[in-house]
């Protein structure tokens, strides 16, 4: 697969532009570590409520106005601090939240190749999807043009899953993401 040109780009203060792309910054974020090379870009899923696509819940989550009331799933998310840089929803739509040189609370407990907390030296993209089911096709293609604007500014090396970084803990991005597809896309080193 060819990666499709991109009309992506990231901007010198980390954010994303380009046609369609949604920003809404998060409180869920803090700096990076001084002199940290981002190297690392880390896959996840999620919906809210699990299994519903749409709908602004996840961004409500990230940005810290998750309604609890909405569902009763939601009581479950009551104080949780969570966020990613991006979110590619299953229209293809890229919403940012976090600015690239700041620390997004993606990963948790993590290490990559003996380095403990992934949140310092990655980048963490949220799909809007399920272990259960395939990504739509969309994504991929976002996904694609996504990684192409960040590879531009940054010395990304490695794209790994959640489950990848936290394995005791985390099965994400799931046995339906399709890593052949994405690695075609771009030179990434899996793992």
């Amino acid at each position: 697969m060819t990666v499709p040109a991109t009309e992506f780009s990231v901007d010198a203060t980390g954010w994303l532009r380009g046609p369609g792309v949604r920003t809404l910054p998060s409180p869920h974020h803090d700096p990076r570590p001084p002199g940290t090379v981002v190297d690392l870009l880390v896959l996840h899923n999620i919906s809210l409520p699990p299994g519903d696509f749409g709908g602004d819940h996840i961004a409500a989550l990230f940005t810290g106005a998750l309604e609890p009331s909405a569902h009763p799933f939601f009581a479950s998310l009551i104080g949780v601090r969570v966020s990613a840089h991006f979110l590619v929803e299953r229209t293809g739509r890229i919403t940012q939240f976090v600015a690239c040189q700041e620390r997004a609370w993606h990963a948790g407990a993590s290490s990559h190749r003996g380095r403990p907390r992934c949140n310092d030296f990655s980048i963490g993209v949220e799909l809007e999807g399920t272990d259960f089911m395939p990504f739509a096709p969309v994504q991929y293609d976002a996904l694609a043009r996504l990684t192409a604007a960040l590879r531009a500014v940054l010395p990304l090396a490695w794209a790994c899953g959640h489950s990848d970084i936290a394995q005791e803990r985390k099965t994400d991005p799931g046995p339906f993401f399709d890593w052949l597809r994405y690695s075609a896309s771009n030179s990434l080193v899996r793992g």
